[in-house]
């Protein structure tokens, strides 16, 4: 009865794996298809134009 057990165990933890590695490879994916936010724009020494 412990081969039937294990066999299950096994096909689970398989799936288990599988299904995290999926994850991990789409999350990944989603960073690098993030649009880049341009950086804040730097001084550039003259007075501000204000009404």
């Amino acid at each position: 009865m412990t081969r039937k057990k294990t066999g299950k165990a096994a096909i689970a933890g398989a799936i288990g794996s599988a299904a995290i590695a999926a994850a991990m490879l789409y999350v990944s994916n989603r960073k690098k298809n993030r649009p880049q936010q341009p950086g804040p724009i730097p001084p550039s020494g003259e007075n501000p134009e204000t009404d």
